[in-house]
């Protein structure tokens, strides 16, 4: 499931052609996505005008000039495609890393297509169709099931070191099981927390409530600074997800435990080898020598 960096990528690509743009034409080719749509969501949504393009976690919120807010989540398999020629594809641009395309989405995966009175078209493709598009009045956004629960965001001031020790206090379960708890902080999925856990060296099972505030502090600052350089990378490109301009992101060769079993630790000063372990259902990536 895309995580905060590839939600917040795609909100920046959709964000130019979207913000401030009436829609012309909305088109829905089926009646449900994960959840049906919402009564009349073509009708409620044609003639709008989306004033801002904003994410919550990884929800992605178009606030329109009428009372609702269009709230869509890419789910597992979820992928916007601006459209435009191969040619104006920037094949050739000046990023670290790889930098690739992802193959034409299928025609049939096509969902939901929206259409600007300035003539850009954005196309919602959804193989699985684990994602989900609500219309949500803006007032009472914050009251919704969705989002009533939510912690702070995790680049926001609001998320520091006392908050997580508040958060950690008294609880006997690893940093990594709590800081995947949208209540706690919103936004941060498995790859992110294995990967700031690792830079911070705090190990995944380490009862929370036993953690430092000096040790949390240096974990906040971890997770922002992942968390940056991933949205700068343009997220990690793990099986569909893709950029609305079609782009791969390439986080990916930048993780430092992720996925990386067997291999050695980045982490400078010894020579552990990044282990795997199933923790809550989700795989944990970590290393038994420097992650205390």
């Amino acid at each position: 499931m895309p995580e905060l960096p590839e939600v917040e990528t795609v909100r920046g690509g959709l964000a130019p052609v979207l913000e401030g743009h009436r829609l012309a034409r909305v088109e829905a080719r089926r009646p449900n996505l994960r959840f049906p749509l919402p009564e009349n969501f073509v009708q409620q949504l044609t003639g709008a005008t989306i004033l801002r393009l904003d994410r919550r976690a990884k929800y992605l919120l178009a606030r329109l000039d009428r009372e609702d807010t269009l709230v869509m989540h890419l789910g597992m398999s979820g992928r916007f495609e601006i459209a435009k020629s191969r040619e104006d594809r920037p094949e050739g641009v000046e990023r670290p890393g790889e930098f690739h395309y992802a193959p034409d989405p299928d025609p049939k995966h096509a969902h939901v297509v929206f259409e600007t009175e300035a003539g850009a078209r954005v196309t919602y493709y959804d193989p699985r169709r684990f994602g989900y598009m609500s219309l949500i009045n803006t007032a009472t956004l914050h009251l919704h099931p969705w989002f009533a629960g939510l912690g702070p965001e995790p680049l926001f001031e609001a998320f520091d070191a006392a908050h997580l020790k508040h958060a950690f206090a008294g609880r006997k379960q690893g940093p990594k099981t709590l800081l995947l708890d949208q209540r706690i902080v919103a936004g941060l999925g498995n790859i992110y927390v294995c990967e700031a856990l690792n830079r911070a060296r705090i190990s995944p099972f380490k009862a929370a409530g036993k953690i430092s505030l000096a040790r949390l502090e240096g974990l906040v600052t971890t997770i922002k600074d992942v968390l940056r350089e991933a949205i700068a990378a343009g997220g990690s490109t793990l099986r569909d997800y893709a950029q609305a301009d079609g782009a791969l992101g390439y986080f990916q060769h930048r993780f430092r435990v992720y996925d990386r079993e067997g291999e050695p630790c980045l982490n400078p000063g010894h020579k552990g080898v990044i282990a795997r372990k199933v923790q809550a259902g989700r795989s944990t990536f970590y290393c038994p020598v420097c992650q205390t």
